[in-house]
């Protein structure tokens, strides 16, 4: 769908309705970034919106976010009395066909996500690209309809460029590259200085420690198991160290929590699609997919036990299968 042709007549469908702008489960910088940024869009036409998400908000970084830039986020059940079925929703940084986003009472009306196309429905306005954050998207908005960017909202939108681009260096894009010079000016450099600093905790460390007491190489592919609940964002991290080594092209770290077991998979060669491989390692036992570079997974607790007696070596062995398949 032409993006000029989204924007314009979703602010015109949104006219006189409740909307909730909902994020991914257990949102990141850059899917906060990305409501936060809509909803102040929304603002400019006279649409009340409130950013909101299922699960939880449990990542330092994360929090020192909205604390710094006065980003109100509602969960599930903050939103839950005051939801109708005629209430509009809008999906960022995410897809219902993803696996890690739930449903909210209301009308699901508009996606707008930068990982690879879900089959999700029959939703009246779709804007699915390419780009390195879903920032990049919302931002876009702003430079196209010539409208002003305050300062906590250029803030928020290129943090979460920086973050999902581990600062320009993953899946950039000339877009996001045009973009960060948009925000740039209007945004508090200070605050994402802050932000970027003492951004770490002490279970940050026993999870980097985890990962390399179990780590497994198999010729470039290296796997890690966290054996302790810990946030989506850190499991990235900790991918993302891991991809970092000398000898890994791939990586695959997964934590063992109380949900099930939540994946991340990193690539940093054009053979391997993390995206791919993560769908297609996870399918019969969960949900996978992502990027051709970054990508995510889980198996719920109640279908671990379908991976059998010795589940760390069927994963390792669905994963190397994947892989050899392409």
């Amino acid at each position: 769908m032409n993006k000029d042709f989204l924007i314009k007549d979703l602010i015109d469908y949104c006219q006189g309705h409740n909307v909730y702008i909902q994020t991914h489960n257990f949102p990141d910088p850059d899917a906060i970034a990305s409501g936060f940024g809509l909803k102040k869009l929304l603002e400019h036409f006279g649409i009340n919106a409130s950013v909101c998400y299922v699960g939880k908000i449990d990542h330092l970084s994360t929090r020192k976010m909205t604390e710094s830039l006065g980003i109100e986020i509602f969960s599930k059940e903050e939103i839950a009395s005051s939801q109708t079925d005629s209430d509009y929703i809008i999906c960022v940084d995410s897809q219902k066909g993803g696996g890690n986003i739930e449903d909210l009472t209301g009308e699901e009306i508009a996606c707008i996500d930068h990982h690879p196309y879900k089959e999700n429905g029959d939703i009246p306005f779709k804007d699915i690209r390419t780009t390195g954050s879903c920032a990049t998207i919302i931002a876009s908005y702003f430079k196209e309809l010539d409208l002003p960017v305050d300062t906590p909202t250029a803030t928020a939108l290129l943090y979460g460029l920086k973050m999902d681009t581990l600062n320009l260096t993953r899946g950039v894009t000339e877009e996001d590259i045009d973009i960060y010079g948009f925000l740039f000016p209007y945004a508090d450099e200070s605050i994402i200085q802050k932000l970027e600093k003492n951004s770490m905790e002490y279970d940050d460390l026993r999870a980097y420690g985890d990962a390399i007491k179990n780590m497994v190489l198999y010729d470039n592919v290296g796997f890690a198991k966290i054996e302790f609940s810990c946030p989506d964002a850190l499991v990235a991290i900790v991918a993302d160290f891991i991809l970092s080594l000398v000898e890994v092209e791939v990586a695959i770290v997964y934590a063992a929590r109380e949900d099930g077991w939540k994946f991340s998979v990193r690539a940093e060669i054009d053979e391997v699609d993390a995206g791919k491989i993560a769908e297609a390692a996870l399918s019969e036992y969960g949900s996978g997919g992502g990027h051709s570079f970054m990508a995510g997974g889980l198996i719920k607790t109640e279908d671990i036990h379908l991976l059998g007696p010795e589940p760390d070596d069927r994963i390792q062995e669905l994963f190397m299968n994947a892989i050899s398949q392409g």
